[in-house]
């Protein structure tokens, strides 16, 4: 995208949204990064530069968490045969075995187990739900200001929710002890120039930001316009026309949708989260 950096927001703006961007819109450097995100699953077997990867969990020890408590830790995985593996634990999917980096974020509560222990204290407080939740926002704010700072330094990322497909096996590979589980994969690299995407638009605004209460006035309206725009992407992108809330709602009338997660809290119970 060309043109002034006040015109290239806007112009972001617009194909995300594919409406008219806020004349009031603001204009800086990080705005236009963050508009400028979208997810790469084409990459060049490039190594990346030496640096990278400690820069990027910099920017993730950076975000916020809760308490100061810090319950997230990440595996870095390079070596080809267990990135090939974990392609084939996350439904074979093959640019984890292309990009040369992938990063499994962790909810890592058995470091303040350990903690609580060599201090003489209990840990009650660990096998509850809310610390559960809690760990998982934590590592997600993290991994979030990792993908920014990947992509500033001209990378590509894209999340992996396959890596909870068979969280038992990814444990033991990643030699995971007990009260720890990967929750997102994270591959980063190069992208390839000669196999990208588009940018997918998302829902507007007036379905998604409520002013003061929360409200469904006009939901059905901008989920339909957003229909239109969502398949009008597909076609764009040489893809199957498809209704994104007919897609959505499918995805969510049956168990099945979930690709085999839904045993995951009797799987976490036995990676030693009681969650009470």
């Amino acid at each position: 995208m060309s043109g002034t950096s006040s015109e290239r927001i806007s112009t972001l703006w617009q194909t995300r949204y594919r409406t008219p961007a806020p004349k009031t819109l603001p204009d800086n450097a990080v705005l236009d990064l963050l508009l400028s995100h979208h997810s790469v699953r084409a990459y060049l077997p490039d190594a990346l530069p030496e640096g990278t990867l400690e820069a990027g969990i910099a920017a993730a020890s950076s975000a916020a968490t809760s308490s100061n408590l810090q319950v997230w830790s990440v595996v870095a995985v390079e070596n080809p045969e267990t990135r090939a593996r974990l392609a084939e634990l996350c439904g074979n999917q093959k640019h984890i075995e292309v990009a040369p980096l992938f990063l499994a974020w962790i909810v890592d509560l058995a470091r303040l187990e350990r903690i609580a222990e060599r201090a003489g204290m209990g840990h009650e407080a660990l096998d509850y739900q809310e610390t559960f939740l809690m760990a998982t926002l934590d590592t997600g704010i993290a991994a979030q200001n990792a993908v920014t700072a990947f992509e500033s330094l001209g990378l590509g990322t894209v999340y992996i929710g396959g890596l909870r497909n068979h969280p038992e096996e990814v444990s033991s590979l990643l030699s995971l002890p007990p009260r720890s589980v990967a929750v997102v994969g994270l591959c980063v690299g190069k992208p390839d120039p000669a196999a990208q995407n588009g940018y997918k638009p998302r829902l507007g605004q007036d379905v998604v930001l409520h002013r003061e209460r929360y409200s469904t006035e006009n939901e059905a309206k901008g989920i339909a316009a957003y229909d239109r725009i969502a398949d009008d992407y597909q076609k764009e992108q040489g893809l199957t026309s498809r209704v994104w809330s007919e897609t959505v709602a499918k995805r969510v009338d049956s168990f099945k949708g979930l690709s085999g997660r839904h045993v995951i809290r009797t799987v976490l119970h036995r990676l030693g989260f009681p969650l009470r």
